[in-house]
């Protein structure tokens, strides 16, 4: 009698399995644009080379929101300017970091008919964006607080 291990991981059926693709392909066109455009040496307003305006936040408020930099981290990122990228925007850093690491994740993913590591995709998703989103909040709070002195 043979005992075959359970498979792990939430199961993907085809519709599964072209999400994933299309998703990963996504994110490299997204890591394409962060690398066809130079990052703005401030640490933000990046995204105006894109011919986005001026972040209206800020316009408005003269503070930073709490994205202001993630444009530039990411196109940091790609180069390979980690502490830059870290400093622009430690969210839009580890969004970047979390970002690369879903392409070969995906493609694992894609290959084993099952999300690898994940048996609940709903309840992974909801703690990696509390903890970014927590992470941006926190740092938002800290320039706001340190700007005002």
């Amino acid at each position: 009698m043979s005992i075959r291990p359970r498979a792990s991981g939430y199961p993907l059926g085809w519709r599964g399995r072209v999400a994933l693709l299309s998703w990963s392909a996504c994110l490299i066109a997204g890591f394409g644009v962060a690398w066809s455009i130079e990052p703005d040496p401030r640490g933000f307003g990046t995204h105006e080379r894109l011919g986005f305006p001026p972040c209206t936040f800020q316009t408005m408020f003269d503070l930073p929101c709490p994205s202001c930099g993630m444009t530039t981290s990411f196109s940091n990122f790609v180069r390979g300017r980690v502490v830059r990228a870290a400093s622009a925007n430690l969210a839009g850093f580890l969004l970047a970091a979390a970002c690369a690491m879903q392409i070969p994740w995906a493609w694992w993913s894609v290959y084993r008919g099952r999300l690898w590591m994940v048996s609940r995709p709903g309840q992974a998703m909801l703690w990696l964006l509390t903890v970014i989103c927590a992470i941006a909040l926190s740092q938002w709070l800290v320039r706001v607080l340190t700007s005002s002195e």
